[in-house]
C-alpha cells in the first residue's frame, strides 16, 4: 500500500491511458511479487474508473497482449516480459508519469540491470520515479545515482537492519540432522504455518519429500515450477492447507503472508542481505515473528557474514538430541564495514521474468533518450508519497 495508494489517487484525476499506453509502470523482479502488488492495485482501487493489468514470463504472451489493447492506467510487469510485449508493439510508453522499481536489490542480484537500462532509455523524460529496496548496499545508491537527478533517500529504518518484532536465534545442528531437527521443531511446537528457506532448488524439492514422508503437508517453490503450481502452492499455504512452504529466495520475494508465525532458515544463504530479506517475511505490520536458522560448521562463514550485516550477534540454542558432532565456532562481531559485491551476470536459460521472441533473440529497443530529467523520488522501505 506504500506506493499503490498515492498512486492511485493521483491516476483518479488525469487523463485516462490510450491504446497499448500506460500511465504508471511497476518493475518488480519476480511473477509472485508482480502479482502481488496487482491484487493490491484492484483491492485499494475498486471504486475508481481505472484499468491495471500484470505481465509477466512463464505464461502465455497472447491474453497479456489482448488486455494490454485498450490501454492501463496501471502495468505491474517483470524486465523480460516487458521487453517482449514492447518488441512486438504491444505496449507503448509516451504516457508514462510514473515508474516504480521495486524490489531493486533483488533485481541487480539477478542480474536485470541491463534489461532495466534498456526499459529506462524507452520512457519520457518528464516522470516521477520510485525506487524500493529492503536492503540499502553500495551497489543501490550507485543504481539510484547513475539513473536519476538528486535522488531523495526516505528510509523508515537503519540500513540492513532486522525488525525488532521478529525473535532469531540458531541452532548448530549437523547437516544430515537437518531435516530431522526441523521435523521435530515443527511437531514439538505445533508449528502450523512455517516458510523454510533452501538456498538450491534440489534442496527445496528434497526437503518437501522428506517431510511429506512423515505425513507434515507441504509443498515447494522455485524458479523451475510452473506459474500455476507456485500459485496453487501459495494459496494453499496461505489457506492453511499446507503446512509448509519450502522456498528459495527468488521465489519468496513478494510473498506477502498476513501474520506468519515462523521463519526457518534451513541453509544460511550466501549473499547476507538474503538473510534480512528471508526473516523480513514473518514480524510484518507490528505483528510478532519468530526466525529460526539451522547451522552447520560448514556455514560458518555465512554466519560471521550475516552478524556483522545485521551487527549483532544470533543466540544460540541446542536441542538434546540434535547436539552437533561438529563444533560450531563461536561468533565474534566484525564492525569492520562491508564491501559490496557486483551485481550477478544475467544467466542463460530460465529465470523469473525471462525473455523470449525478439527479445530473447538477441533484438534490442532502441531509444534517444539516454539520461531522464524532472520530478524524482528515491525510497528505501516499505511506503513513500509522490
Amino acid at each position: 500500500a506504500g506506493f499503490t495508494l498515492p498512486i492511485l489517487e493521483l491516476l483518479s484525476g488525469g487523463e485516462r491511458a490510450h491504446a497499448n499506453q500506460v500511465r504508471v509502470l511497476i518493475i518488480t523482479p519476480t511473477r509472485e511479487l508482480a502479482a502481488q502488488i496487482g491484487e493490491s492495485v484492484i483491492t485499494y482501487g475498486k471504486n475508481l474508473p481505472l484499468r491495471s493489468t500484470v505481465v509477466f514470463g512463464g505464461v502465455k504472451i497472447n491474453p497479456q497482449m489482448m488486455k494490454l489493447r485498450k490501454g492501463v492506467d496501471i502495468l505491474v510487469a517483470t524486465p523480460g516480459r516487458l521487453l517482449d510485449l514492447y518488441n512486438q508493439n504491444a505496449v507503448k510508453f509516451k504516457q508514462i508519469e510514473i515508474l516504480v522499481l521495486d524490489e531493486a536489490d533483488r533485481m541487480l542480484d539477478m542480474g536485470f540491470i541491463n534489461d532495466i537500462k534498456k526499459i529506462l532509455a524507452l520512457l519520457p523524460k518528464q516522470r516521477q520515479n520510485l525506487m524500493f529496496s529492503a536492503t540499502f548496499s553500495d551497489d543501490i545508491r550507485k543504481l539510484a545515482k547513475g539513473l536519476v537527478n538528486n535522488p531523495i533517500e526516505i528510509s523508515v529504518s537503519p540500513r540492513n537492519t532486522t525488525v525488532e518484532s521478529v525473535d532469531q536465534w540458531i541452532y548448530p545442528v549437523d547437516k544430515k540432522q537437518k531435516t530431522a531437527l526441523l521435523i521435530n521443531l515443527i511437531n514439538e511446537n505445533n508449528w502450523h504455518q512455517v516458510l523454510v528457506f533452501s538456498r538450491t532448488k534440489h534442496g527445496a524439492n528434497k526437503i518437501t519429500a522428506q517431510l511429506e514422508k512423515v505425513g507434515l503437508k507441504a509443498a515447494a517453490i522455485h524458479g523451475n515450477k510452473s506459474q500455476g503450481a507456485r500459485t496453487r502452492a501459495l494459496a494453499n499455504f496461505k489457506s492453511g492447507e499446507i503446512q509448509v512452504l519450502v522456498a528459495t529466495d527468488i521465489a519468496a520475494r513478494g510473498l506477502d503472508i498476513d501474520q506468519l508465525p515462523h521463519v526457518v532458515n534451513f541453509d544460511l544463504p550466501n549473499v547476507p542481505e538474503d538473510y534480512v530479506h528471508r526473516i523480513g517475511r514473518t514480524g510484518r505490520a507490528g505483528a510478532s515473528g519468530q526466525a529460526v536458522s539451522l547451522v552447520s560448521a560448514d556455514e560458518i562463514k555465512q554466519l560471521f557474514d550475516i552478524e556483522r550485516l545485521i551487527k549483532q550477534l544470533l543466540p544460540r540454542k541446542l536441542i538434546d538430541g540434535f547436539e552437533p558432532v561438529h563444533d560450531l565456532p563461536e561468533s565474534r562481531l566484525d564492525t569492520r564495514p562491508i564491501r559490496s559485491k557486483k551485481p550477478k551476470k544475467p544467466k542463460v536459460g530460465h529465470r523469473d521474468g525471462q525473455r523470449s521472441g525478439e527479445n530473447a533473440r538477441g533484438h534490442k529497443p532502441s531509444s534517444k533518450n539516454k539520461r531522464h530529467t524532472g520530478s524524482r523520488n528515491r525510497v528505501s522501505g516499505q511506503s513513500g508519497n509522490r
